[in-house]
């Protein structure tokens, strides 16, 4: 794409979701309940996004609409349609507090199958494909709509909930699946299980080609891709979603190390914390509106996921903003030790260049009125744990600016994580 055609894109697209983000406004007057409310406070209606656009608009936060959850329960207030018309309930994953329920219509889950078609799109994934969906089938939003996305594109879909690892390989040698969904720490997971259980007997000879990953940053981290497609013989794509706010990025396969992000079907901020916004390239949160789920849409969604956005043209890719890196961290995950700012993709980057650990755990504690960091590894069976254990402190050393206590630990010592892993834990609960 020239830059000229680029820009041309960039315009039209700007032009679609202004009217239809006037449209979603005017469709939540006087039904939407939360929303009626809270626009009206703000001031703001159809008429006032078609002159000023999104920044029209206040964010919403995860924290307002669990205070609505919880006055009017159990489903809050943030519905368009008639409680009986929605079909679909699903949550989130609560890894920080309690869960936001979360419901679809019909027309609004469809829309998400067809984000995720895009999804499936980048990836060269097709109907001549067989793909494994390895992952819990529980509440949560996880790869439901992959899934049902999966076979409206004609793919023939496999699903893997309610297995252990070993059930999981053994059906993999039994049915060939050429495109595996999971987790990034559940692709080193299963590399870890195969290697104990098998021996040296190569997951590159599973006929897996490609690996959609989910539900964690580690996807976009370069240590970590390069080590789950060294483990599989497999191309790792990335892919970006909320429970919330629906299947929102993806990773062209043209394109790796980022995440377009779909702005067919929304509207992409990248603001500070105060919400004003940032320049290319500049780290913030991104926000966002999704416009086609009309049924529960969220309006400026502040999501607590921190960026660097790019929209310089890309020859090949589309005319989206491009999240270069994926999603580098949460928001509230990041803590300054010892005036240094650290995130857990920094510390996960530098463990996972390591090839002979296996597991890892970050802990961040106050000792004598301030922050420590320190990090446990399992090395591989035969590695030399406290030589491995010198070199990542080592590593961490040079990456952070920090002295880092890290300590080999026995195998099998730390936990596993089939769905979102909690390796970086903040064991002060009192942190500035």
């Amino acid at each position: 794409m020239t830059p000229a055609s680029w820009t041309a894109a960039r315009a039209a697209l700007a032009a679609r979701q202004a009217g239809r983000l006037a449209a979603l406004v005017d469709g939540l007057a006087g039904r939407n309940a939360f929303y009626t409310g809270k626009l009206a406070a703000a001031g703001v209606d159809a008429a006032t996004v078609a002159r000023q656009g999104v920044t029209a608009l206040p964010c919403t936060t995860k924290a307002e609409l669990i205070a609505d959850q919880d006055a009017h329960a159990p489903w809050g207030s943030a519905h368009t349609e008639p409680l009986e018309a929605y079909t679909r309930y699903h949550q989130t994953s609560s890894t920080t507090g309690r869960p936001l329920r979360w419901l679809d219509t019909n027309d609004s889950w469809q829309w998400a199958l067809d984000c995720w078609k895009s999804v499936f799109a980048a990836a060269r994934v097709g109907p001549a494909d067989r793909v494994l969906f390895a992952f819990s089938f529980g509440p949560f939003l996880g790869f439901w709509t992959a899934f049902e996305a999966g076979c409206q594109i004609g793919a023939h879909c496999v699903p893997g909930g309610g297995m252990t690892s070993h059930q999981r390989l053994a059906l993999i040698d039994a049915v060939r699946p050429s495109v595996l969904l999971c987790t990034p720490t559940y692709a080193l997971r299963l590399a870890e299980v195969s290697e104990a259980e098998r021996g040296h007997a190569p997951l590159t000879a599973s006929g897996v080609r490609t690996i959609v990953v989910a539900g964690e940053t580690g996807g976009s981290v370069s240590a970590v891709r390069s080590r789950i497609e060294r483990a599989w013989g497999a191309r790792v794509i990335d892919h970006y979603g909320l429970t919330e706010v629906g299947p929102v990025a993806f990773e062209d396969w043209d394109r790796p190390g980022g995440l377009y992000v779909n702005e067919a079907e929304f509207i992409a901020e990248v603001l500070d914390a105060q919400g004003a916004p940032l320049q290319d390239g500049e780290l913030g949160e991104l926000v966002l509106t999704n416009l086609g789920r009309t049924a529960s849409p969220v309006i400026r969604y502040r999501t607590g996921d921190m960026v660097r956005a790019r929209t310089a043209p890309c020859p090949t890719g589309p005319a989206y903003l491009w999240l270069e890196g994926g999603i580098l961290s949460r928001a509230d995950d990041m803590v300054t030790i010892r005036g240094v700012n650290v995130y857990p993709t920094a510390v996960e980057a530098v463990v996972r260049a390591h090839a002979d650990v296996t597991e890892f755990r970050a802990t961040v504690a106050r000792e004598s009125a301030m922050l420590h960091l320190t990090v446990e590894i399992e090395a591989r069976p035969g590695a030399d744990g406290a030589g491995i254990a010198e070199a990542v402190a080592l590593g961490l050393k040079e990456a952070l600016g920090l002295t880092v206590a890290v300590h080999a630990v026995a195998a099998n010592a730390l936990p596993r994580f089939e769905m979102k892993a909690r390796r970086f834990v903040i064991a002060d609960a009192g942190r500035p």
